[in-house]
């Protein structure tokens, strides 16, 4: 029997794990029909309780004819204890009909890969605080290295019996998928699953292509995507932003050429990075491709198949720990509103905005919906009626309701995150709320606005600490900065990723008097990745006696690295030029900041820039302060960051 016309297992994907709490579960799934589930919980030194997931507790969303998103939202009315190893189970009700792979039954029967050696079931714990975080960012499958969700899973497995250990939460910082950034094979096994599964075809407007169907034959479809830009003026604009990323050698690889489009290719994704199961359903066979291109693709199958290989591992991580997630821009797109220029190209198109659009359509069903149920209630409605539309229309996305869906998707605010506890942890959207530069509108604009940034302070304040997530560093490289900036003076924003705190200054400004208030906490954590190597940063405001703390840490990618030889060469400048007496310090936006780095242990020449695929790890003190600081890297060893005499 051929992979094509075997039966299709019940779950394509998931469990994850997302927002738990001990009076609330929330956890992601795909079956490829709709499953009706029950949820065991079984704590240790607790009889087990068995959870039937009613309507009210399981939204389940068509994504096309044999794929099914299933959303679990469990409020518990007796709490599940903290600190304890929780077991638990989803068992399938066997389908009436009788057709399919599977028979209903257990996970340890559909999915024996998210089992730890000697388990018999999944497990979690649920923290009594927030002292142990894992997180990391940049998880980029064709990048040819080792995945740290394969690391952090092996250094969980070690601590299976000790619950004491666990982290809290594992925060994806961004840049889960590449949807921009997409190597010739996987985006063959896209295709493949998107057939496989019959996930929703749409209409595309402005594009050489009149739909979907045409955009998956069309021979352009392969790392020629920007051909399928009309050839008129007013592309002209849109095919430089929107496919130039390959120009930027520097700050990233972009593959822009292979730039998902269609909302079910970027559905087919999330299900091919985060589950080994699809992969099994599908044979990825070369396309007619040139010389050139034909050798791509072979080296980037090789990368791709050893990607799958860690798959079971990432699946199994994910299918225990709690997770937050934030977009960065890969998610979306490159750059993604970079500019305000940048913004009236790419939502001035149809196709392109269209292709943003779909990506955070996707990133609402995958990642968004499960850091806050309640705040997302309204643009998941929307978005379920829509799948319904398609479900009741033979599969095809009605275009002018998709495109009112993404209308006010777009305009969507509150895709921010707060979590309660020791310490409070605040995630950011550093994405779409952007301080616009009044000087031109080809200049970066901040991260944040004046009102999102006032909206933090007063989320934070008299808090005694915080983990603040900003998906970019707010302290970064000085000199790679510099560099960003002198870029940006030239106009040529885009030829580098010129994306930092300090590159706007009514942005840097705000944040910067944010954390010199008297009422803001005592100590800041901040938590980031998205530039491809890892760094600790002590931080002090210079000339205050007493006054907050603040470190930057910062662990990335999860599967990405910077150049070696352009990292070492940035690293030592950087402690050339602004070493701590350095004039050149006066002249940068944080110079009434003194600012410590750390060394990395394993550092071999002094250098504090820690290059390789991992994920970090934290760990906090009763008073917020980070005790231990390391990157677990995926090469199979840790890098500690130990703090270091402030006068060295």
């Amino acid at each position: 029997m051929s992979r094509d016309t075997a039966p299709l297992p019940e779950v394509l994907a998931g469990p994850i794990l997302r927002r738990l709490s001990a009076e609330r579960l929330v956890i992601w799934l795909v079956g490829s029909r709709p499953l009706d589930l029950s949820l065991m919980l079984h704590p240790t030194g607790q009889p087990p309780r068995r959870l039937t997931l009613n309507a009210r507790r399981l939204q389940r969303l068509p994504l096309g004819r044999h794929a099914w998103l299933h959303l679990i939202d469990v409020a518990l009315g007796k709490p599940l204890p903290r600190g304890v190893r929780i077991d638990y189970d989803l068992k399938i009700a066997p389908e009436e009909s009788g057709s399919g792979s599977g028979s209903g039954g257990s996970i340890a029967d559909w999915a024996p890969h998210l089992l730890h050696e000697g388990a018999t079931h999944p497990c979690f714990v649920l923290a009594s605080d927030h002292r142990r975080l894992l997180h990391g960012s940049c998880r980029r499958p064709h990048y040819d290295g080792p995945d740290g969700l394969v690391r952090a899973d092996a250094w969980l497995a070690e601590r299976r019996e000790a619950p004491e250990a666990w982290p809290a939460w594992l925060l994806m910082t961004g840049d889960q998928i590449y949807a921009d950034d997409v190597a010739g094979p996987l985006l063959v096994a896209i295709h493949a699953l998107i057939q496989r599964l019959g996930l929703f075809d749409e209409s595309l407007e402005g594009a050489t292509v009149a739909d979907s169907q045409g955009l998956y034959g069309s021979e352009a479809t392969y790392y020629r995507r920007e051909a399928l830009l009309p050839d008129v003026e007013s592309s002209a604009d849109l095919r430089e932003r929107f496919f130039g990323g390959v120009r930027k050698p520097v700050f990233t690889s972009a593959n822009a050429h292979n730039h998902l489009m269609s909302f079910a290719e970027v559905i087919a994704m999330y299900l091919l990075v985060w589950s080994p199961v699809p992969w099994r359903l599908i044979e990825v066979t070369q396309p007619t491709l040139d010389e050139e291109k034909t050798t791509l693709f072979q080296r980037e199958q090789a990368v791709i198949e050893r990607f799958v290989e860690g798959l079971p591992d990432g699946a199994r991580l994910l299918a225990h720990l709690p997770s937050l997630m934030i977009f960065d821009d890969h998610d979306i797109t490159d750059d993604w509103n970079l500019t305000a220029e940048w913004e009236r190209t790419a939502y001035g198109h149809p196709f392109s905005k269209r292709i943003i659009g779909n990506a955070l359509l996707a990133y609402l069903l995958c990642q968004g919906w499960g850091n806050d149920p309640d705040r997302l209630a309204e643009p998941l409605a929307e978005a379920a009626t829509l799948l319904e539309l398609a479900n009741n229309q033979e599969g095809w996305l009605p275009a002018e309701e998709q495109d009112a869906v993404i209308e006010r998707l777009l305009r969507f605010q509150g895709w921010e995150v707060e979590v309660e506890g020791e310490p409070k942890l605040v995630v950011l959207d550093t994405r779409t709320r952007r301080w616009r530069s009044e000087r031109s509108p080809k200049r970066p604009s901040g991260l944040m606005d004046w009102e999102a940034l006032s909206e933090l302070q007063q989320h934070i304040l008299d808090a005694p600490s915080v983990v603040i997530v900003s998906p970019a560093p707010m302290f970064g490289v000085k000199l790679i900065e510099v560099i960003q900036k002198l870029f940006t003076l030239a106009g040529k924003p885009l030829m580098v990723d010129a994306e930092n705190w300090m590159a706007h200054r009514g942005a840097a400004s705000v944040m910067l008097n944010i954390f010199r208030h008297s009422r803001t906490p005592g100590h800041y954590v901040i938590l980031s990745g998205d530039v491809h190597y890892s760094f600790a940063y002590d931080i002090r405001i210079r000339h205050r006696r007493e006054g907050p703390r603040l470190w930057q840490i910062t662990s990335s990618g999860i599967k990405n690295a910077f150049p070696d030889t352009l990292l070492d060469w940035f690293d030592r400048a950087n402690r050339w030029l602004y070493a701590p007496r350095s004039p050149l310090n006066w002249f940068t936006k944080r110079r009434r900041m003194e600012i410590t780095p750390r060394d990395p242990d394993r550092a071999k020449a002094g250098e504090r820039l820690w290059n390789g695929s991992g994920i970090g790890l934290v760990e906090l003190d009763d008073q917020g302060r980070p005790s231990d600081i390391r990157q677990l890297d995926a090469r199979g060893y840790d890098v500690t960051f130990p703090p270091r005499d402030q006068d060295a």
